[in-house]
């Protein structure tokens, strides 16, 4: 079994092409040329026999064998990445405090904490669901994520990730009758979202904001706005970060193409003397890693 392995540098290629859904993206990540990527894919295709990747001019999509190739890949690579961490790194222990939105410690959090937990098995990991600024000016929190417009006084802040914006539904609203397939029909459905501005932004962008119709339902957390959505109650304004996870599992579909930058982006905040200490390091290392 061990002699069909191919060379690492291929897997490498098709793990940052896969993740990136761009040959030009990998070849960022990789310090390398476009051309080069693409010969290396084209090595671990031919070793296999298959074909990985349906091309097309700006992006590439996994075939069916590419999507079974990737998990295990990707898997292989955290684990060197993890154990190379634990030999460079003295093992990290202490308690650490982390306040994240409540959108964000449910949609995403949720799904990767045990990544972190697994990495730093000594950390006493402590998470509070909040996006209200008092925690960032609190002595007993470590380091929070925010989701606002970066300024915080006095504090460190570093930029995670500036998401767009657009519609998600449940899978069951994309069929039968009343099935979601144009912007004409999101008419008479509740538009579920944290501020109405958000909706208007993106229906203007759509040519739909004069749609007859439209029920825009602001219900004060972007959290409860997507469960909603899950459940088919109707049409949540997801932002691309918090959603990915759901989309990539088929909870959550988007109907439209169309997006608009958000006005706010996610921010790692913390005091200005914690910010380059070892635990508060390890998990801003840890995020940005994750976060692509």
């Amino acid at each position: 079994m061990r002699n069909r392995l191919p060379p690492l540098n291929p897997l490498r290629a098709f793990e940052a092409a896969a993740r990136r859904s761009s040959v030009a993206g990998a070849a960022q990540e990789l310090h390398v040329t476009a051309s080069a990527v693409s010969h290396q894919i084209r090595i671990l295709e031919e070793s296999l026999g298959v074909t990985l990747f349906v091309r097309s001019k700006a992006r590439v999509k996994l075939t069916r064998e590419g999507e079974a190739l990737l998990q295990p890949v990707k898997s292989a690579f955290d684990m060197i990445a993890n154990a190379v961490v634990k030999l460079d790194s003295p093992e990290m222990a202490g308690d650490l405090v982390v306040s994240t939105p409540l959108l964000f410690t449910s949609r995403w959090m949720a799904r990767h904490i045990g990544e972190f937990l697994d990495q730093y098995p000594r950390i006493n990991l402590k998470v509070i669901p909040s996006n209200d600024d008092r925690e960032v000016y609190s002595p007993d929190v470590d380091i929070c994520v925010r989701y606002g417009e970066g300024r915080w006084r006095d504090r460190h802040v570093s930029l995670i990730t500036h998401p767009a914006l657009f519609p998600v539904v449940s899978p069951a609203l994309m069929n039968g009758p009343n099935a979601i397939r144009k912007t004409e029909d999101l008419a008479g459905k509740a538009l579920f979202c944290e501020h109405s501005g958000s909706w208007m932004r993106w229906l203007a962008h759509a040519s739909a904001d004069k749609l007859e119709g439209i029920r825009i339902l602001e219900i004060g957390n972007a959290h409860i706005g997507i469960e909603a959505a899950i459940h088919g109650q109707g049409v949540a304004l997801g932002d691309s970060f918090s959603v990915r996870d759901d989309l990539m599992d088929g909870t959550l579909i988007r109907p439209f193409s169309i997006t608009v930058p958000s006005r706010h982006a996610y921010y790692l905040v913390s005091r200005q003397e914690l910010s380059d200490t070892p635990l508060v390091s390890a998990f801003a290392m840890w995020l940005s890693e994750n976060v692509e």
